[in-house]
Formats: structure tokens, sequence, C-alpha cells
């Protein structure tokens, strides 16, 4: 059986609440249970975090037995290299989701410091970019 982590950082924990015209109306942890439902055969973990060293430790936990990392890292995506040096650390491959399209947005989301760490990047497609980083390690 495959065992993928969903890495998710910071203000995540607030999807359904936060700027549903952007990130909807669904939480997370209500997606998930769908994300479990439709991948009964695959191990999938869920981690959220608004702290950068808590992500860096998850990725440092699962970075060397885990089949692949799905990580939307918020914020952190544009910021923080720590998180980018951490994937390039571990031998597991991941995959980056961003719910909203990051390059129809502001300037500043228009770069990924994670990108160059990850097989691939998933944006604008709501929470269904989950669902297709998933099948990509299937």
């Amino acid at each position: 059986m495959k065992k993928i982590m969903i890495l998710n950082g910071p203000n995540l924990n607030l999807l359904g609440k936060r700027e549903p015209g952007v990130y909807g109306n669904q939480s997370f942890e209500d997606y998930f249970g769908t994300l479990k439902t439709a991948f009964p055969d695959v191990e999938l973990h869920y981690f959220q975090s608004n702290h950068e060293g808590a992500m860096i430790d998850k990725i440092h936990e699962t970075g060397f037995s885990f089949d692949g990392i799905v990580i939307n890292a918020g914020g952190y995506t544009h910021t923080s290299v720590a998180l980018a040096d951490a994937l390039s650390s571990v031998t597991t491959p991941a995959v980056e989701v961003h719910i909203s399209n990051i390059h129809a947005r502001e300037a500043f989301r228009h770069h990924s410091y994670l990108t160059s760490r990850c097989k691939g990047i998933i944006a604008g497609l709501g929470l269904r970019g989950y669902e297709m980083a998933v099948r990509y390690f299937l």
C-alpha cells in the first residue's frame, strides 16, 4: 500500500471560512474524507501547520519512508528557502499544489521556491488538485 503525506501550510486550516471566492466553501478536513474514500488502497496522511519549522520536521519525518508528499505550503511557497532545502534533503518525491492559480494573482505569488524541488506543480484547480497529485504517485 502506498503511503502519501498531504502537507498544508499557513492559513489552510481556515479553508471553508477564508476567502471562499478564492478558496471555496469546503474545509480541508471534509475534503480529506472525500480523498480517503476515493483512494481506499492508499494510506493517506494529513498534516497542517502555520509554523514553518513544524512543516520542515514533517518533511524530515516522512521524507525517507513515504511514497509521495503533496505539499501546499501556502504563503511559505514564496518565501521559504528552508522548506525548499528540506524537500531537497529527502528522497521522497513531492508535488506542489495550489488551490488558486498563483500565476493569476499578485506578482509576489508568481515565484515559488519549491517548484524546482518538486516533480510537478498543480495550480488553480481548487481542491481537485490534491486528487490529481495523489493520482500522480499511483
